[in-house]
């Protein structure tokens, strides 16, 4: 097909990568045939991923609406995936133009198609990293350049921790970033957590699994403590459609569904 990307030199995209099967999720095209066959498998299990996963943009965007209209002007976006409509500059710069952005991640495809986009805007900018190596994002020059640690920041991990496994120490990570961030800073964060038969659940895993990034749902107090340092805003940690939905289309849950769903928890924090 005339419409498919083509492989970048020198990456290999027969390894499914957890970002792209996100954008096929999403609809997007920045995918290719591993990631698209990873993503039909997640799918014959879990046939509710792609509403889970425009309710967890949507969540983002509501998010940083949120943070910026809370006078937050710096943001730094781990696992950032691939661009899409509704990015983080693009949502808190209507509130205020002058917004810096980082956005974190280690998928060389992501990088290019991220470096493509901020070309030309100076207050943004994608760098290399994995948020498993908090110390090495945290000493990067261009992140320094762009975020004031002295002054409050909001730090995202949307939708990337449940990639993290208990072994690499998810909480850890976490605390690394918290323990820079100046008091007035915000965490946000969005989960999976299970809901589903296990057996389903363990399909999609295996998925995942073979791709990039294993998967690794947590149940809601094992997600509740990797808030531990920060105060939980209203509503607290709740379903990603019900944490502030202004009603949009893209907001709304159908009415019909049956059986266990697929839960992603969500919430944003504040550091005293």
């Amino acid at each position: 097909m005339t419409d498919q990307p083509r492989p970048p030199a020198g990456i290999d995209v027969s390894i499914p990568s957890t970002a792209r099967i996100y954008d096929y999720m999403l609809g997007g095209k920045d995918n290719f045939a591993a990631d698209r066959e990873a993503a039909e498998m997640v799918l014959a299990a879990l046939p509710e991923a792609p509403v889970m996963a425009r309710e967890n943009r949507a969540f983002l965007g509501r998010a940083v609406r949120f943070l910026a209209e809370s006078g937050i002007r710096q943001f730094l976006d781990l696992g950032a995936g691939l661009p899409t409509q509704e990015n983080v500059h693009q949502v808190a710069r209507r509130v205020d133009p002058g917004v810096r952005v980082v956005y974190v991640d280690h998928d060389p495809i992501v990088l290019i198609h991220g470096r493509a986009l901020l070309a030309t805007d100076d207050a943004t900018a994608i760098i290399q990293g994995d948020m498993r190596e908090p110390r090495a994002i945290l000493e990067d020059p261009r992140l320094l350049e762009l975020i004031d640690f002295d002054e409050p920041v909001a730090v995202l991990f949307v939708s990337v921790l449940h990639f993290v496994t208990d072994a690499e120490n998810p909480h850890g990570i976490v605390a690394s970033l918290r323990d820079r961030m100046a008091p007035g800073s915000y965490l946000v964060i969005s989960h999976g957590s299970g809901g589903v038969r296990p057996e389903d659940e363990e399909k999609a895993q295996a998925v995942y699994n073979r791709a990039t990034s294993q998967a690794a749902n947590r149940s809601p107090e094992e997600i509740r403590r990797l808030f531990d340092g920060f105060d939980l805003v209203e509503p607290g940690l709740v379903p990603v459609a019900s944490w502030r939905p202004d009603h949009r289309p893209e907001d709304r849950q159908p009415g019909n569904r049956q059986g266990p769903r697929l839960d992603i928890l969500a919430g944003v924090g504040r550091k005293p």
